[in-house]
């Protein structure tokens, strides 16, 4: 599987999501192709260290029911 790169648009979304508390499992899915390890490179300061959190999720996001 070939893993996508992430965006800084990604990385803000990512950021917001996990602050969150949503699962990396979820943030992948929505993210086809993203791996767990881009989501870590991102949360330890690894990927876009400067990139703030998204105001909000896109609309599309997956949520708790």
């Amino acid at each position: 599987m070939h893993d996508c790169k992430v965006t800084p648009a990604m990385a803000s979304v990512i950021k917001l999501a996990r602050a969150l508390g949503i699962p990396y499992s979820w943030i992948t899915g929505y993210y086809h192709g993203l791996n767990f390890g881009r989501i870590a490179d991102v949360m330890k300061g690894r990927l876009f260290p400067d990139v703030p959190p998204a105001a909000s999720l896109p609309a599309d996001f997956p949520k708790a029911a």
